[in-house]
């Protein structure tokens, strides 16, 4: 199966009004095992691909280029099962993001996911996001529109604002992306029942939510988030907080220690595993205003 017909398989199920369900993939053996499964898609995790492609937490640190070539290894092993890929923030300014869609659409994905968070950009279950205009968005969101060579490629747009300036916002930039022709709109984590219900119905467009475990959003039912007309639900923590838990009890094991206070409980406590303490001390010890050492 071509990479076109895998875009227009997702299209076909968008159009269908179920709700699909997408396990998070970040290596040749979590794709295996979803594709094994018969998974009807497949979501390309920017979180996992950082923690086990390179050790680091998802605040940035990983490029275009590196997730473009990760999207392509894996559409390679799902085979006809589409995937879904986050890009982030683009990479960039406008010009990036018209090369990330163009690479992203070369690599064979199914969709491309861009986010309105400023760059370098912050798990979505992270505290202190920050957000570029809506109006930047959407010259963004139009430029990845119009860079698609098939016009099959999902084009899916995602807004932070949930966290720092409120639903109403979100909800607003929601629907300000739908009208300016994204295919889907993710508003990133809604913190209640009442909030996924009102987002459902207040958004005028096809939706993604996002089901992290630990996170900011309650994990609701398959049934019921059909139920609200969801059009796909990510679940792009499940196999990487498995594995990573599997690895370290049995390295635990082997190495006859404790490892009780290194088990995550969230997503802060799983990318403290890959150090987000050290790369946030970095950070900050170079924020423009921040004392310098030879100050």
């Amino acid at each position: 199966m071509t990479a076109h017909d895998a875009r227009r398989r997702l299209r076909a199920a968008l159009d269908s009004g179920e709700l699909l369900t997408a396990p998070g993939v970040f290596d040749g053996i979590s794709a295996s095992l979803v594709a094994r499964l018969g998974f009807s898609a497949a979501y390309l995790t920017g979180a996992g691909v950082a923690a086990s492609g390179f050790g680091l937490p998802d605040i940035g640190l990983v490029t275009q280029t590196e997730m473009a070539e990760r999207g392509r290894m894996i559409t390679r092993v799902l085979g006809d099962i589409p995937l879904i890929a986050d890009a982030d923030t683009g990479y960039g300014a406008t010009l990036n993001v018209i090369r990330t869609v163009r690479e992203y659409e070369a690599a064979g994905v199914a969709a491309i996911q861009l986010e309105d968070q400023a760059f370098p950009k912050k798990c979505g279950h992270l505290p202190d996001k920050e957000l570029i205009d809506t109006e930047e968005f959407r010259t963004r969101l139009t430029a990845a529109l119009e860079a698609r060579t098939d016009p099959g490629l999902v084009v899916i747009a995602r807004t932070d604002a949930r966290g720092p300036l409120g639903l109403d916002a979100a909800i607003e930039r929601a629907n300000a992306y739908a009208d300016a022709g994204a295919d889907v709109i993710f508003v990133e984590a809604p913190r209640s029942i009442e909030e996924i219900e009102r987002i459902s119905a207040e958004v005028s467009a096809p939706l993604l939510i996002n089901l992290v475990a630990g996170g900011l959003t309650p994990i609701e039912s398959t049934a019921r988030l059909a139920e609200l007309g969801y059009a796909i639900a990510i679940h792009p923590t499940l196999p990487l907080a498995a594995g990573a838990y599997a690895m370290l009890t049995g390295l635990g094991e082997l190495a006859g220690r404790e490892v009780a206070d290194l088990l995550p409980s969230g997503p802060m406590g799983f990318f403290e595993l890959v150090g987000l303490a050290e790369w946030s001390a970095l950070g900050e010890h170079y924020r423009t205003g921040a004392p310098q050492p030879w100050a």
